[in-house]
């Protein structure tokens, strides 16, 4: 059980990771501000609890998908 949780731990983090890394080249691309603003300032506009809601359901959804997927293949 205890393997278990932090499988599910290190997988959900791992898709955070991804949401706020794609974020992050969202604000350095053509369309962003990053370039003009600096990387303290995208850092700031990146990291809001409404992203890390976004993205702590994204996670969650995205561990059962798989563990959902796993099992039956």
């Amino acid at each position: 059980m205890k393997k278990n949780v932090w499988r599910a731990v290190i997988e959900v983090g791992f898709i955070i990771f991804l949401f706020y890394s794609n974020l992050l080249m969202g604000e350095f691309e053509r369309s962003g501000l990053g370039e003009k603003k600096g990387l303290v300032w995208a850092l700031a506009d990146v990291f809001t609890s409404a992203n890390f809601a976004i993205a702590a359901v994204a996670g969650l959804v995205g561990y059962i998908l798989f563990e959902f997927l796993r099992k039956r293949f």
